[in-house]
C-alpha cells in the first residue's frame, strides 16, 4: 500500500509538470477563463449576500437559467455512453482510442451540474441535509436524494476509471481490464440513470402538466445522445489539430451517424407530444401555445426560441442523415453546432419556462435571466473549461502521446 501511494504521488507530480510545461497560448487561454470565472464569483457573492432576488426567478417561475443549464449538462455527461458502448461493448477500435475524452467530458459536466444546483439553492450551506447520517436525505422517497446518489455514483465511476487509465499510462503500462472494464460497464446504466432521474424530477410534479408525462425520460435520453456527442465532435477535431491525439474521420462519421438516429427518435417523441395536445385540444395545449406563440398566446416572448430550437434540430438531423453531408467536415461541424444550439434551447427555454407558464393560478410571468444569472453561469462554464483543459492536457501527454498505449485504449 505504501508503494502504491508513493507511485500515485509521483503521478500527481508528473501531471503537475505536464501542466506547468506548456506554451504561452495555453496560459493565455487559462487567464481568459480565469477572468470569466472571477466575474462569475463576484456575481455569486452578490447573489449570496442579497438572496435569489438578484435573479429573475420568482414564485411563478422558481426554476430558471440555472436549472436549464443543469438539465442540459446532465445530458452532456450521459452522452459519454455514445463513445463507451461502441468502444467497450463492441470493441470498435477507432472510437475505443478516444473514449477517454468522453469520460473526461462527463466528469466536467457533472462538476458543473453540481455547481448549477448549488447556485440555484437559496441557502447552499443547508446542503448538509443531503448527507447521510449528518442530515435527513429522505432516501428513497425523495427524488432529489436519488439525483444526488446517481450523480455522485456516475462522477465517482468516471473519476476512478480515468484516473486509473492515466495512472497506469504514467508508468508506461496498459490499464487493468479486470479492474476498469467492470466499472465501465456499470457506468453505462449509471449514465442512463442520471438523466432518467433528472427527468423524473420534472415528470414527478403532477401540478405541472407540461412535464407530467411518461415520455419525458426517453426524450431526455435521446436529446442527450445528440447534444453531448455534438460537443465531442468539435472537441475531437480541435484536439487532433492541437495535440498528438489521433482521431480518424471514420470515428467522427460513426458518431455523427449515431447522433442522426438519436435525433430522429428525439424529434419523433417531441412530435408525438405536440400532436397529442394540439389534436385533442386539452388544457395542456396552453403550454405549447406559449412556447410556439400560437392560440391565445400569439406574440409570446419565447416563441422565437421555440421555433429556433425546432429549426436547428430539424436542419441538423437532415445534415447528419444524408451520408454525403455527414461525411463532409464542414457540414458535420455546422450540424454539430445546430444540434448543440437546438438541444440547449430545448432544455433551457423550451423545457423550464413553458412548464411554469401559465402558473397553476393562470398567471403569466415573463421570465428572462438577469445579468447576475448570466454572469454566474459564465463563471461556472469557465470553471468547467479550466477543469477539462487541465484533464485533457494531462491525458494527451501521458496516454495519447504514447502510440502503443493509445492503440490499446
Amino acid at each position: 500500500m505504501k508503494k502504491f501511494f508513493q507511485e500515485f504521488f509521483k503521478f500527481i507530480l508528473a501531471s503537475a509538470r505536464v501542466v506547468l510545461r506548456r506554451g504561452p497560448m495555453f496560459y493565455i487561454w487559462l487567464a481568459v477563463l480565469g477572468v470569466m470565472l472571477a466575474i462569475g464569483i463576484d456575481a455569486y457573492i452578490g447573489q449570496y449576500r442579497h438572496g435569489l432576488i438578484e435573479t429573475s426567478m420568482r414564485d411563478q417561475v422558481s426554476w430558471g437559467f440555472y436549472i436549464g443549464n443543469f438539465t442540459f449538462l446532465v445530458g452532456v455527461a450521459a452522452a459519454a455512453v455514445v463513445l463507451v458502448i461502441p468502444a467497450y461493448v463492441y470493441d470498435w477500435k477507432p472510437i475505443k482510442e478516444i473514449a477517454l475524452i468522453g469520460e473526461l467530458l462527463a466528469i466536467t459536466a457533472i462538476i458543473m451540474c453540481i455547481m448549477f444546483v448549488t447556485v440555484d439553492v437559496g441557502n447552499p450551506l443547508r446542503v448538509w441535509h443531503m448527507i447521510p447520517l449528518l442530515g435527513s436525505p429522505n432516501f428513497p422517497r425523495s427524488l432529489l436524494a436519488w439525483d444526488v446518489v446517481v450523480l455522485s455514483l456516475y462522477l465517482t465511476l468516471n473519476l476512478v476509471i480515468a484516473t486509473h487509465i492515466l495512472f497506469r499510462s504514467s508508468k508506461n503500462q496498459h490499464y487493468s481490464k479486470r479492474f476498469a472494464v467492470p466499472l465501465i460497464m456499470i457506468s453505462i446504466p449509471a449514465a442512463v440513470g442520471i438523466h432518467t432521474v433528472t427527468a423524473f424530477l420534472f415528470a414527478g410534479l403532477p401540478s405541472r402538466s407540461y412535464w407530467n408525462a411518461a415520455i419525458l425520460a426517453p426524450r431526455f435520453l435521446t436529446s442527450a445522445f445528440c447534444s453531448g456527442p455534438a460537443i465531442i465532435l468539435v472537441l475531437l477535431q480541435i484536439l487532433r489539430r492541437t495535440t498528438r491525439l489521433k482521431v480518424t474521420n471514420e470515428a467522427l462519421f460513426k458518431i455523427a451517424e449515431l447522433m442522426a438516429y438519436a435525433m430522429f427518435v428525439n424529434l419523433f417523441l417531441f412530435g408525438a407530444e405536440v400532436f397529442r395536445d394540439f389534436y385533442s385540444s386539452t388544457r395542456e395545449v396552453i403550454h405549447y401555445e406559449y412556447l410556439f406563440g400560437a392560440g391565445a398566446y400569439r406574440g409570446s416572448p419565447i416563441a422565437v426560441y421555440g421555433w429556433a430550437a425546432l429549426l436547428c434540430s430539424s436542419t441538423a438531423f437532415i445534415l447528419f442523415l444524408v451520408p454525403k453531408t455527414r461525411k463532409n467536415l464542414v457540414a458535420l461541424n455546422i450540424g454539430a453546432v445546430l444540434i448543440y444550439a437546438g438541444v440547449y434551447i430545448e432544455k433551457g427555454v423550451g423545457l423550464v419556462i413553458p412548464g411554469f407558464t401559465p402558473s397553476t393560478l393562470g398567471e403569466i410571468y415573463t421570465y428572462a435571466p438577469s445579468s447576475t444569472e448570466l454572469r454566474v453561469s459564465m463563471g461556472i462554464f469557465a470553471f468547467g473549461a479550466i477543469v477539462f483543459t487541465l484533464m485533457v492536457t494531462i491525458a494527451t501527454k501521458l496516454l495519447f502521446a504514447n502510440p502503443r498505449l493509445q492503440g490499446e485504449h
